[in-house]
């Protein structure tokens, strides 16, 4: 089965990783809601990501896993500490706490929430998780593919 998705994993990560970046360019320049830190810093790991999978696609790079694990990581990271911060404050589960967000919107400030817990914090992490899997389906399908060669 792997070797019939094998094709579109990078360009589903590019396509992922494009919404994303055009969602949250949306969500600040057309309905003007201002970013909190914690949405910078994961902006700041999903922007890149566009770039580094336009490449590969280009130089049909199999290994671009390599360059997009970091950005991955960080990204996952911070939208996970995001989430729980989100919800631990709006679902009534601690008082509210500015955290990183000591300047500008909070962290925590409800902007959006789709069927009662769509949010954007939440949007973002699932982004970072979809692409994440790709890439570890992309490393183990190159991983069999390496074992094979060699025996």
């Amino acid at each position: 089965m792997i070797n019939k998705i094998k094709p579109l994993l990078v360009p589903a990560s590019l396509l992922v990783a494009v919404i994303a970046m055009a969602g949250s360019l949306y969500f600040s320049e057309v309905q003007l809601l201002v970013p909190c830190v914690l949405c910078w810093y994961q902006r700041l790991t999903i922007y890149p990501l566009v770039a580094v999978f336009l490449v590969s696609l280009f130089r049909n790079d199999e290994k671009v896993y390599d360059y997009a694990w970091p950005f991955l990581i960080v990204g996952i990271a911070i939208s996970m500490y995001h989430n729980i911060l989100y919800y631990a404050v709006n679902w009534g589960m601690r008082p509210d706490w500015s955290g990183p967000c000591v300047a500008g919107v909070s962290c925590t400030t409800r902007y959006i929430e789709w069927f009662g817990f769509v949010t954007i914090p939440l949007m973002s992490l699932l982004a970072h998780l979809f692409i994440a899997v790709c890439m570890l389906l992309l490393w183990k399908w190159n991983k069999a593919k390496g074992l094979t060669k060699t025996t």
